[in-house]
C-alpha cells in the first residue's frame, strides 16, 4: 500500500512539474512551437509512466486524452490545424480497436469451453512421452495459439497444463526450465504471425494504412510466418541444448473426456468462420474490424458468452493501444514528429537507419512494455521520407523487434507469468531470452529487406 502511494505521488508530482516547465520555460534550446513543446512534455509523461507504471498503463492512455484535448487542442486551433477532440477520441474505437476486441472474444470463448485446452493436450499426446519432441509441441501450441488469442492467457493456460509433468521431474533437472521458458517465449513469439497476435503489429498495420499500404491478414501473415518459423525452429534448439533433458522420460496427463455439445461446436464454428473472414475479408472489401465484429455479436447473441465474460474482457489492454494511437496523432498534428525525425541519422543509408531504429526498438522493448514502445518509434519513422517498399520493411522491422525483446521477466506479461512460477530463475530468462532477441535482431536485419522487397513484388 505504501508502495502503491508513493508510486501515485511520484506520478503526480511528475504530471505537475511537467505542466509547470512546459508553461514558464519550454524546451530551451530547441527552436519549436508551442503546439510541439506541449506534446514533447506529454510524450515524456506517458514514456516515463509507461516505464516505471507508477500507475497503471490504461490511466496513462486517459491522461494522453485527457492533455491532448485540454492542453495540446487550443494551441493546435491558434494554428489551424485541429479544432474538434474528435480527432484524439476515434482511436478508441477504430478498426484496429475492433480487430482487438474480437480476438479478446474469442480467447474468452475458447478458454470458456476449453477448446484451447485440448487442443494442448492432443499436441503432448502425440509427442508420447519423449522430452525434446515434448517440448516442441509446447513451443507450436503455444505460438499457434496466441497466433489467435491473448498471448498472456495462453501462457497461463500453458503452465496449468505443464505444471502436472513438472511434478514428474526432479527438482534439479535442467529439463524443468526448457519447458517453463518454452511457453512465454514461444507465445511472445507466436504474436508475430497475425495481425491480432501483438498490440504493435495492430500499431504498425494502423501507420501504414496511413502512408497507402492497406495489409490485409493474410499479407501480414505472408510477410512474418517465415521468420516465426524459423524463430521457433531456434528457440526449440536453444532449450533442448542449454537445459538438455538427459535421459528423462515425460509421462503424459490424461485427456479430459468432456462431451463435444452443441455449443462447442458452436464456439469452433465462431473461430473458423472468423479465421476465414480475417484471411478472405480484404477480398470481398471487408476489413479486418468488421470481421471482428462477427465474434462479438456471435457469442453474446447465441448465448456462448454472458455479460461477466464481457465484463472480464482485457479492456485496459484495449485502453493502453487506444493511448498510444492517440499520442501519435498528436505528434503527427503538432509536427513533433518531424522535428524528432531530424534528430536521427537521415544522412546514413537506409539499411543504418534500419539497424539503429531497430536497436532502438529492442532496448525500450526490454525494459517496457513492447505497445508502449511501438507507439512511440513507430509514429517518428512513419513520416520519413523514404520509398513504400523500404517503408514498409521499416515499420515490419520495428513492430517484429519490438516483439522478439524479451530478456527481463518485465520484459512482457507473459515473461512475468512464467518467472512467478518460481520454476525459474531471472538470470535464466535473461541468459535464453537475450539470445532470442540477438538472434531475433540479426535475422531481421539481414534477410527481412531482401524479403519483403520480393514479397511486395508478389502480393502488391
Amino acid at each position: 500500500m505504501a508502495k502503491a502511494l508513493k508510486n501515485r505521488l511520484a506520478a503526480t508530482v511528475l504530471l505537475v512539474l511537467s505542466i509547470v516547465l512546459c508553461e514558464w520555460i519550454g524546451i530551451p534550446g530547441a527552436d519549436l512551437t508551442k503546439a510541439q513543446e506541449i506534446t514533447a512534455y506529454i510524450l515524456i509523461v506517458a514514456a516515463v509512466l509507461w516505464v516505471t507504471e507508477w500507475v497503471s498503463l490504461f490511466v496513462v492512455s486517459f491522461l494522453i486524452l485527457a492533455l491532448e484535448t485540454v492542453w495540446l487542442l487550443p494551441q493546435l486551433a491558434i494554428l489551424n490545424i485541429a479544432t474538434k477532440p474528435e480527432i484524439f477520441y476515434s482511436p478508441f474505437f477504430s478498426n484496429i480497436i475492433l480487430l482487438f476486441m474480437g480476438g479478446f472474444v474469442l480467447s474468452s470463448l475458447m478458454q470458456k469451453y476449453g477448446l484451447d485446452l485440448k487442443f494442448a493436450q492432443l499436441i503432448l499426446a502425440r509427442t508420447k512421452g519423449k522430452p525434446s519432441m515434448t517440448l516442441l509441441g509446447i513451443i507450436l501450441a503455444c505460438s499457434f495459439l496466441s497466433m489467435w488469442i491473448s498471448n498472456t492467457a495462453t501462457t497461463a493456460m500453458m503452465l496449468t497444463m505443464v505444471f502436472p509433468l513438472l511434478k514428474r521431474i526432479p527438482g534439479h533437472h535442467p529439463f524443468r526450465k526448457a519447458l517453463v521458458l518454452s511457453i512465454p517465449f514461444a507465445c511472445n513469439l507466436g504474436g508475430i504471425g497475425t495481425p491480432i497476435g501483438t498490440p504493435p503489429n495492430a500499431i504498425a498495420l494502423s501507420y501504414l494504412s496511413e502512408k497507402g499500404f492497406e495489409l490485409s491478414f493474410f499479407q501480414w501473415m505472408v510477410l512474418t510466418l517465415p521468420f516465426l518459423l524459423v524463430f521457433l525452429f531456434l528457440l526449440w534448439q536453444l532449450l533442448v541444448r542449454l537445459f538438455p533433458a538427459q535421459d528423462l522420460t515425460l509421462e503424459i496427463p490424461e485427456r479430459e473426456t468432456d462431451e463435444f455439445s452443441y455449443k462447442h461446436g458452436m464456439a469452433l464454428g465462431i473461430f473458423v468462420l472468423t479465421a476465414l473472414g480475417w484471411f478472405f475479408g480484404s477480398s470481398l472489401g471487408l476489413k479486418t474490424g468488421t470481421v471482428a465484429l462477427l465474434p462479438i455479436i456471435a457469442c453474446f447473441w447465441l448465448g456462448l458468452l454472458d455479460t461477466n465474460d464481457f465484463r472480464n474482457l482485457p479492456w485496459d489492454v484495449l485502453y493502453m493501444v487506444s493511448g498510444g494511437l492517440a499520442l501519435g496523432v498528436g505528434l503527427n498534428l503538432s509536427g513533433l514528429g518531424n522535428e524528432l525525425v531530424s534528430l536521427l541519422p537521415l544522412d546514413s543509408s537506409p539499411i543504418i537507419l534500419l539497424l539503429i531504429t531497430a536497436i532502438v526498438a529492442a532496448v525500450m522493448s526490454t525494459v517496457m512494455s513492447n505497445t508502449a514502445t511501438a507507439g512511440l518509434i513507430i509514429p517518428l519513422v512513419i513520416s520519413m521520407q523514404f520509398d513504400n517498399t523500404f517503408m514498409l520493411s521499416l515499420v515490419v522491422s520495428l513492430a517484429l523487434m519490438c516483439s522478439m525483446a524479451m530478456a527481463l521477466p518485465v520484459s512482457t506479461p507473459p515473461n512475468a507469468i512464467a518467472f512467478s512460477s518460481r520454476a525459474i530463475q531471472s538470470k535464466d530468462m535473461m541468459m535464453t531470452g537475450g539470445l532470442i532477441t540477438l538472434i531475433g535482431f540479426v535475422l531481421i536485419a539481414l534477410f527481412g529487406p531482401m524479403y519483403w522487397n520480393l514479397m511486395i513484388g508478389l502480393i502488391f
